[in-house]
């Protein structure tokens, strides 16, 4: 299992490629093309994650001591930044999850370049991640 400072710096990496925000937009959107389909079922209203200026749906499940999450978007570029998030903490376990800093939200300036109402959707969407994780870890 790699750990989220590895797929972190990874994905720090993969965006110094990048001149300029435009090409880092079409790989946003990209990211959130790949991402895995979710099952409709699990397009509830207890999933959508509140706060955000799209709508965005959360599903998580403990695997072993592992947190799987699965997610999808009705916005291209929403869909582009879950899909960032799931990578870094889908498959690790509750306690990392909840300590994890994020810190390559900043360093490949993706916080600068957020509407307001995006970066609120941003803050929604780290904290219904790590409140799973928070929900699984008494389990």
């Amino acid at each position: 299992m790699r750990s989220i400072q590895e797929i972190e710096n990874e994905i720090i990496e993969e965006f110094s490629f990048f001149d300029n925000w435009i090409d880092k937009y079409d790989y946003l959107i990209g990211l959130g093309k790949s991402l895995e389909k979710i099952d409709e079922s699990l397009k509830t209203k207890d999933n959508v994650i509140a706060g955000c200026q799209s709508q965005v749906w959360l599903h998580a499940k403990k695997n072993e001591q592992l947190i799987e999450y699965v997610a999808d978007s009705d916005a291209i570029m929403t869909k582009g930044i879950i899909a960032l998030l799931i990578r870094v903490l889908s498959n690790q376990n509750a306690k990392n999850i909840i300590d994890a800093k994020l810190d390559f939200i900043q360093k490949i300036g993706l916080d600068e370049q957020l509407s307001q109402t995006r970066a609120n959707g941003l803050k929604s969407m780290i904290k219904q991640m790590k409140i799973y994780a928070l929900a699984f870890n008494k389990i």
